[in-house]
């Protein structure tokens, strides 16, 4: 990871399950989380067009430019995003980008004049004006994000660490309920990702798989701290086969409903061996192989993945076969 998380604290806590926050240096914490790529926000200043370099030859003046996570936080290094938009549109009725940067800390020439400049680190950002004199000493700029870290994870059951592969994220502001596109800030966040934002509150919607294993959490985001956060499911992935005994191989060309025990629908698949992850309950599934349907209650415990065989019997009878568990997530 980058330099500049030696300067961040963190905090880490299990969501649900909620431990004493604790500070350390944020140097090993970072080590393993891949920073969140292509994640910056654009400006509020969201109409302008391509930089207009001509504006700082001649008589550019030299500025540097630093970003802080909190007051009295060292510079950030990395992951930043300068860009400094003229105030007066352009004839396409755009704002004019006439410099920009990435990276940390940034040296660039500006002719004198009034501008509007704005700082990005992932989806933090803030954007205020800048005036370049004429004459005199050009103040170095140091702006200050109030921002912090988010890195998320999941487990089911009490500790069971899910696959990456079968999670996904999505960030709402604190007023959201998470329900739908209202507020979201960013979607589809993978997990131990490095998530940049403005100090706040959020509301973070966790989903195991595809069905209907989702959780919700409010999460607080303090400036310059890392906060890493665990969610718990309530779910176990199960496996389905339609076979015509005990133990023997899935029957092909068989159609599965998935019902919940109020008999509302949950999932439906077309496969000899699907694999659905589902939330903590009880349930029926239906096969349907040909002009033959089969059925079987099972029950899904929270972290114990399980295989769920339905044997072929005369139509109608519900049979009992216990599921079988299996360790893979």
């Amino acid at each position: 990871m980058t330099d500049f998380l030696r300067h961040l604290s963190r905090i880490a806590f299990l969501v649900v399950m909620v431990a004493n926050p604790m500070a350390s240096h944020a140097e090993d914490a970072f080590k393993s989380f891949r920073e969140l790529q292509n994640s910056t926000k654009q400006p509020k200043l969201n109409a302008f067009s391509i930089p207009q370099s001509e504006r700082v030859q001649g008589t550019g003046r030299l500025i540097r430019f630093d970003a802080l996570l909190d007051k009295g936080g060292q510079p950030v290094q990395d992951g930043l995003e300068w860009r400094v938009f003229s105030p007066i549109v352009d004839s396409h009725g755009k704002l004019p980008m006439v410099a920009s940067s990435e990276g940390g800390s940034a040296d660039l020439m500006l002719a004198p004049g009034d501008y509007f400049l704005n700082v990005s680190f992932g989806r933090a950002g803030v954007t205020r004006r800048l005036h370049v004199p004429e004459e005199g000493a050009v103040e170095r700029q140091v702006v200050v994000l109030n921002a912090g870290g988010l890195v998320l994870n999941a487990v089911s059951g009490k500790n069971s660490l899910i696959k990456p592969a079968n999670l996904k994220f999505k960030i709402y502001a604190a007023q959201s309920s998470g329900d739908d596109d209202h507020g979201l800030i960013i979607d589809d966040v993978q997990p131990n990702t490095l998530v940049g934002l403005n100090a706040g509150t959020y509301n973070v919607v966790s989903e195991y798989g595809n069905v209907n294993a989702v959780v919700h959490a409010s999460i607080k985001v303090e400036a310059g701290k890392i906060t890493e956060a665990t969610l718990q499911h309530r779910a176990a992935q199960i496996s389905f086969k339609l076979v015509s005994e005990p133990g023997s191989e899935a029957i092909a060309d068989t159609a599965w409903s998935i019902l919940t025990s109020s008999g509302d629908a949950v999932a439906e698949s077309v496969s000899a061996y699907p694999v659905l992850v589902l939330s903590e309950g009880n349930y029926t599934a239906i096969a349907r192989n040909k002009d033959r349907i089969y059925q079987q209650e099972f029950t899904v415990t929270a972290g114990r993945n399980t295989d769920v065989e339905v044997l072929m019997k005369e139509p109608g009878q519900v049979s009992r076969l216990p599921p079988t568990a299996i360790d893979a997530n």
